[in-house]
């Protein structure tokens, strides 16, 4: 035997002897895979929190992986400060801050020097809260501030801009009542908090044509200063420097604003029963509504894992299950339990079917709302949901922007205020959930019997339910059958009654 035939079989009996001990070490199944536990710990928003004397609290996060910087400024604004026939105030001036020009700059010119510097900047004002955004290159910082300073105190608020996206509205606006998605999200929100509350006040012809430039200089002038500013900080700098400059950019500011008012929190939920928009469509759209939680809830994590289990954990949750795997009436159907920050958010559970399961499918869904506050659910259910809140945690946390973003809302919102270590707490206390836990935050707010019904669809065609699985609305429901009437897209006032068909 020659010395390379001996070299060959003794490296080929090695190489064999290997790969049956890592063959032996490889399950047959996947499910026999075993992991070592999940090693991660959150970054502690004190390391990155600075209070500028300017009156903001920023959050700084240095990353100097790519030559990039993000600045984003939270403003403490929104639609519930619009007054009264000038609904779409606040929404108009957060959009033209960043879109309608500047005292140096016309409307045209910031937006082509932003496309020179390959800058994005962006503003935009919602229902509770607002924010102006600037991403750039860090070698163009001074030149990127100096910008964002003009937008956030001398926005020009061009005419042109400001007729153009009125007329972009009134368009949009006139599309309202032609998708059935929009439909029943907009009535969805009257059910659950009260036609007369703020965040079901809508922009109409009217007040949209009422905005004026003054009215947009008056509002900005109000609310936008560094008082009601919390910022959030990315990107390529030395954490001194940025403080520094953050400090220069909020300095002697040109005028004296006002902090908002309280968030109104008159929410009123409609009486239970069932709740009819007739729009002729092909499908049905459902909602079931209960009362909601508030974030700051000692039961609100209970309640986002037994919402996982219920509808929210798409397909390992049961809603998903039945009335999609087991009976192929929806593509898609769901619950969602979100927590309030200012107010009790609704629970949620919803589906668009054919018109003729309709019935059935919200059968279904009543069902495992029940069936969950009556029997514990199993330990693999309890297992799966927990694991997949711990296992995706440290993905809130994955970019320095993200970091810097999730903690100025912390702040924004008053969580750092009330717990600054709810990010080390967040973990163990999902771990800490039981089965018992589960079906006791499902009896407290699950309440079939109680619920706010809402369809959207051909009533007619609806009522006949599906010969397979008779169903009716009374079965469903020991509250009365409500006719809502579609809104005039214009005014938002009530239209007749579309017949039945």
């Amino acid at each position: 035997m020659t010395l390379r035939t001996f070299l060959s079989l003794t490296l080929g009996l090695a190489a064999t002897h290997i790969a049956t001990l890592v063959a032996a070490e490889i399950p047959d199944r996947p499910e026999k895979l075993t992991f070592p536990p999940l090693t991660y710990e959150p970054p502690n928003p004190a390391n990155y929190r600075v209070p500028l004397k300017a009156g903001p609290i920023a959050y700084v996060v240095p990353d100097r992986t790519l030559p990039l910087i993000t600045i984003s400024v939270m403003l403490r604004s929104g639609g519930y400060l619009d007054p009264q026939g000038k609904e779409g105030l606040a929404e108009f001036t957060g959009y033209l801050l960043a879109r309608g020009g500047t005292k140096s700059k016309t409307a045209e010119e910031l937006e082509e020097r932003l496309a020179f510097l390959a800058a994005n900047l962006g503003s935009s004002i919602g229902d509770d809260s607002g924010s102006v955004s600037l991403n750039l290159l860090s070698k163009d910082l001074p030149e990127g501030l100096a910008i964002l300073r003009e937008v956030l105190t001398v926005p020009r608020f061009q005419q042109n801009k400001l007729d153009l996206y009125r007329q972009q509205s009134l368009q949009a606006m006139k599309q309202r009542n032609d998708d059935s998605t929009a439909i029943e999200g907009r009535e969805r929100e009257f059910l659950a908090y009260g036609t007369n509350f703020w965040a079901c006040r809508y922009t109409t012809e009217s007040s949209v044509n009422a905005i004026t430039q003054e009215d947009l200089q008056a509002f900005h002038q109000r609310w936008i200063h560094p008082t009601n500013f919390v910022v959030a900080a990315s990107g390529d700098f030395e954490r001194d420097v940025m403080i520094a400059r953050l400090e220069q950019l909020f300095s002697d500011w040109p005028f004296q604003g006002e902090r908002p008012p309280p968030i109104p929190t008159n929410i009123a939920m409609a009486k239970p029963g069932i709740y009819f928009v007739n729009k002729d469509v092909n499908q049905g759209r459902v909602a079931i509504l209960l009362p909601g939680v508030m974030r700051d809830d000692p039961n609100f994590l209970t309640v986002q894992v037994m919402n996982d289990i219920l509808g929210g954990g798409g397909f390992t949750s049961r809603v998903m299950n039945r009335v999609r795997s087991d009976e192929g009436l929806a593509y898609g159907a769901g619950t969602s339990f979100p927590g309030g920050v200012y107010f009790p958010l609704a629970f949620h559970a919803g589906f668009a079917s054919k018109s003729r399961s309709v019935l059935y499918a919200t059968s279904i869904v009543l069902e495992e709302m029940g069936r969950i506050t009556a029997k514990p659910v199993t330990e693999e259910e309890l297992v799966t949901a927990k694991r997949s809140f711990v296992d995706t945690f440290p993905e809130n946390f994955n970019t320095k922007a993200k970091v810097a973003n999730l903690f100025a809302r912390d702040e924004f919102t008053g969580r750092f205020a009330r717990n600054p270590n709810y990010w080390q707490q967040w973990r163990p206390r999902i771990e800490a959930v039981t089965q018992a836990d589960v079906q006791r935050v499902a009896k407290e707010y699950l309440h079939p019997d109680r619920a706010v019904i809402l369809m959207v669809g051909q009533e007619g065609e609806i009522s006949k339910g599906d010969a397979n699985h008779p169903m009716t609305f009374q079965q469903l429901s020991s509250g009365p059958l409500t006719q809502v009437p579609l809104r005039d897209p214009l005014t938002m006032e009530p239209l007749p009654l579309a017949p039945t068909k």
